[in-house]
């Protein structure tokens, strides 16, 4: 049985669901005029999650249920960060939703299941809380992305996410089935103890294979991409933003937990698979750089071009990754924050941007922008230079840590790759801000700011804060430093 501190620790997931399923019976027995309050409700209910998790944040690394979970540095900066973004898409969401008559109760509450999934996802111990963790979120993802049931392109995009999905977590499944084949464990330390000694290294080395496809598809990486474009495009833009922003912290924290604290170097200098997945992991990074920025230069749809954007910045994610150091995966997670932060803010602008029957989406409707909403043509810059790297916004400093540490690391031609694609990168970022300040508008449309309140006063402060956070960064760069000191 559980005892007293397993559920301790467990304390904020547990609270969320329970919290998620009263906010869905509230959704089912609230009259139409009353279910505002489940929105507010629902915000509340992640603010408190992050306050959880933070004030009952032990000093040092401590596990619950015989070490499937884990409650470390690394957890918390994960679990923060997710939950304020969900809080935030929440308030992005609203007028999306409201005007195209999505469910509420449901949105709300999928997704709250869904941050439980990174939860779990980040906090993993074992290979079966790493599973755990995953269906939890991806089949919220599924759902989340059919919402819109009207819309035959956000089926065909939920049938695409769902197979490839599927696909995905048969061969990480796979994977892992291998690993407890040649180490006889699921526990992540334990592996990480057995690889040394084993006799199993090409068994292992097929179950890293099948894992890190795994790993891939969920960060998007090429050539695991092919699922990003038509998910992003045919999502519902509320359900874009999520799976565009917070799922990739869950990735970033699936990573580390197989591939460091599972597949890592052992202590004493005895290498296990560590040097395996590094070259593994380089190779993704030049694909998804190069795959991501060339095809992103011919798109013309705002959310595509977005999408392929999330390929190349997987690949930046990887470049620091790769690292296999303290230092390196403290400059990934910096990298994962600083771009679901700046997501957030490129797929919220989308938002307040459309109304009922106009979706912002091609990069034509952002023309002559500037003429008749001049402060948020200027936050989609704020937006676009931070996703490009122009300093002095917060993306920069992102790219500057990731690349460092591939220096540091002895891979140079890797920071080199990664310098020239962000170079061809600008191109495409600053095409979006020629459109919005030198183009005429399009005749016949009126592009301007529709959301209510709350969403342009979120999305001010979420674009504002790239800006600020590029003066201020030294802060929560200590933080992530700090969770991977121990």
């Amino acid at each position: 049985m559980p005892s007293i501190n397993d559920i301790l620790i467990l304390l904020p997931e547990i609270y969320l669901v329970l919290a998620a399923c009263v906010l869905l019976l509230l959704d089912a027995y609230l009259k139409p005029g009353q279910k505002g309050a489940v929105h507010w409700l629902s915000i509340l209910v992640l603010l408190v999650g992050a306050y959880l998790v933070v004030s009952g944040q032990p000093p040092s690394s401590v596990s619950a249920f015989g070490g499937m979970f884990i409650r470390d540095g690394v957890a918390e900066v994960l679990k923060v960060f997710s939950l304020l973004i969900s809080a935030m898409i929440f308030v992005y969401a609203r007028p999306y939703l409201k005007d195209r008559a999505i469910p509420f109760g449901e949105f709300y509450t999928l997704t709250i299941f869904a941050t439980v999934g990174i939860m779990f996802l980040v906090s993993a111990g074992s290979l079966v809380t790493v599973y755990l963790g995953l269906e939890l979120l991806t089949l919220s993802s599924y759902a989340l992305v059919a919402l819109n049931r009207d819309s035959s392109l956000s089926s065909e995009a939920a049938i695409k996410y769902f197979v490839l999905g599927a696909l995905a977590s048969g061969m990480l499944l796979y994977g892992m089935s291998m690993v407890y084949g040649a180490t006889h464990s699921l526990d992540l330390h334990t592996i990480h103890a057995a690889i040394v000694g084993t006799e199993w290294k090409t068994l292992l080395l097929f179950g890293l294979v099948f894992m890190i496809t795994g790993i891939g598809f969920k960060l998007g990486a090429a050539p695991f991409h092919m699922w990003i474009p038509d998910v992003y495009q045919g999502s519902p833009t509320a359900v874009t933003v999520f799976i565009g922003s917070a799922q990739k912290l869950a990735a970033f924290g699936m990573a580390y937990r197989l591939l460091s604290t599972g597949m890592g170097d052992a202590a004493g200098g005895l290498t296990g698979l560590a040097s395996q997945w590094q070259l593994m992991l380089a190779v993704l990074a030049v694909l998804s750089l190069a795959i991501g920025n060339l095809v992103a230069l011919v798109q013309t749809n705002l959310k595509r071009l977005l999408a392929y954007s999330t390929i190349s910045h997987m690949g930046y994610l990887l470049v620091g990754f790769v690292n296999g150091g303290p230092d390196g995966y403290s400059a990934s997670m910096f990298y994962a924050v600083s771009y679901a932060l700046t997501s957030a803010a490129a797929f919220g602008m989308i938002i307040v941007l459309s109304r009922s029957g106009f979706e912002c989406e091609e990069i034509d409707d952002l023309k002559g922008l500037n003429q008749r909403s001049p402060w948020f043509a200027f936050l989609m810059l704020l937006v676009m230079f931070s996703l490009a790297g122009v300093p002095p916004l917060f993306g920069f400093y992102g790219k500057l840590l990731v690349l460092k540490a591939a220096v540091e690391a002895g891979m140079l031609w890797l920071a080199l790759v990664g310098a020239v694609a962000a170079i061809i990168g600008l191109y495409y970022y600053l095409r979006v801000v020629k459109v919005m300040y030198f183009d005429a508008p399009v005749e016949g449309t009126d592009v301007r700011a529709t959301a209510d309140a709350p969403a342009r006063w979120v999305l001010s402060l979420n674009a504002l804060a790239l800006l600020v956070l590029g003066f201020t960064w030294s802060p929560l760069l200590a933080w992530c430093q700090k969770a991977f000191a121990g």
